[in-house]
């Protein structure tokens, strides 16, 4: 059990967003985060922050956790979405067996061990004799060149009478490759490489079943009863993915106000604070960021108080939060976009921190998780009776 009192992990996110910014064109230009900030995270027990208290953790509660990620992603995206991805592995970790806790936070680098992941369910799996062997390569591994371990996808080898399942199988640094194939044009510093594993041996306590999460109960929750680890799997990975949207929205009204304040037409020479559309682009850019923030916080406290209390989390509601988690992105990117457009022609330059915001949250929208019209088609068909084909929830 921690003893360590827990920070104040918002205002320290808060009063680490001049040196991310300082860090910005590094870790673009490295295509990975830089190690001093990664060290800086580490040392203030930002890592910890999802991981059970009897390993060192906070088992923060999750508004702390995506507070403090929305004021990271304000001043680095890249940084927010590896704190954001990395962090949340020790939450999952929890619901592993005992033994593969052990495993991890036992290792050399003990209670601070970093853990990758890729979750596309595109390995390859055979069963053997106490466990698995897992071949292939897995694409968009966020943060993996400081991580330990990771985490990967597969489905379950079909069994004669049960319906698939996915898996998660967790494996040691030594088990795999990186692939430098990460080139792109947002949310650069994530150093999101490719993972190649050929025919290592998974042993079963290293694997977690997604039929366990969605029943919320994994072998975890028996060492790890706390009600952090008795939120829906689902609920908590999509709004890892989709809240530091939120925060790249609030960095770029930062840099708009910043830029239209002294910003003057070069035709007109008039002031572009005092233009209408400005004003308003401003406003309505504001109010969307409230309104998705609020929407989240709302569900995340329905959902620590029915875990708390022991309360069931109707698939009514797990359809209906993963509906609002799908959405959040996509209106954050609708407002930046307006942002961006109502900056006029130096808004293009590199130097500009708001084109930097417009590539990052674009980058962010692409995710699988951050995709509106697969969770929205599935809720309007719920609404009007049909069962979920989304189980992710």
């Amino acid at each position: 059990m921690s003893t360590v009192q827990k920070p104040d992990f918002v205002k320290l996110a808060s009063d680490a967003k001049p040196r991310l910014r300082e860090r910005n064109a590094k870790a673009d230009a490295d295509r990975v985060i830089p190690d001093e900030t990664i060290q800086e995270l580490k040392g203030a027990g930002f890592f910890r922050m999802m991981q059970p208290k009897r390993w060192g953790g906070f088992e923060c509660h999750p508004i702390e956790f995506f507070d403090a990620a929305i004021e990271v992603a304000s001043a680095c995206p890249s940084t927010a979405w590896v704190l954001g991805v990395v962090a949340v592995h020790n939450w999952q970790l929890a619901l592993f067996p005992e033994q593969a806790q052990k495993d991890v936070w036992e290792s050399e680098d003990g209670l601070d061990t970093l853990t990758a992941s890729s979750y596309m369910p595109v390995g390859k799996v055979t069963r053997v004799d106490g466990g698995y062997r897992l071949s292939g390569k897995w694409g968009f591994s966020s943060g993996s060149d400081h991580c330990q371990w990771t985490l990967l996808g597969a489905y379950a080898p079909k069994e004669e009478g049960k319906p698939p399942d996915m898996l998660t199988l967790l494996l040691p640094r030594s088990d795999y490759d990186l692939v430098d194939d990460w080139f792109v044009s947002g949310l650069k510093g994530t150093g999101s490489k490719s993972v190649l594993v050929e025919d290592a041996f998974v042993p079963e306590h290293r694997v977690h079943r997604m039929s366990d999460a969605y029943r919320l109960r994994s072998p975890g929750n028996e060492t790890n009863p706390g009600a952090l680890y008795r939120v829906p799997f689902g609920q908590l990975f999509t709004r890892t993915v989709a809240t530091p949207a939120i925060g790249m929205l609030q960095g770029a009204l930062e840099a708009y106000v910043e830029l239209n304040k002294t910003r003057e037409g070069r035709a007109d020479g008039k002031k572009a604070a005092d233009d209408p559309f400005n004003r308003e682009t401003c406003a309505r850019a504001t109010l969307a960021m409230r309104e998705v923030r609020a929407l989240m916080r709302n569900d995340w406290n329905e959902m620590m108080d029915k875990a708390e209390s022991g309360e069931r989390i109707s698939i009514e509601d797990r359809v209906a939060y993963r509906a609002n988690a799908g959405a959040a992105t996509d209106r954050m990117v609708k407002a930046l976009d307006d942002l961006f457009m109502a900056s006029g022609g130096s808004a293009i330059f590199v130097d500009q921190d708001i084109q930097r915001f417009f590539q990052d949250i674009h980058g962010a929208r692409a995710h699988h998780a951050n995709n509106p019209l697969k969770t929205q088609r599935n809720y309007g068909g719920f609404l009007m009776g049909e069962q979920t084909t989304d189980f992710f929830l």
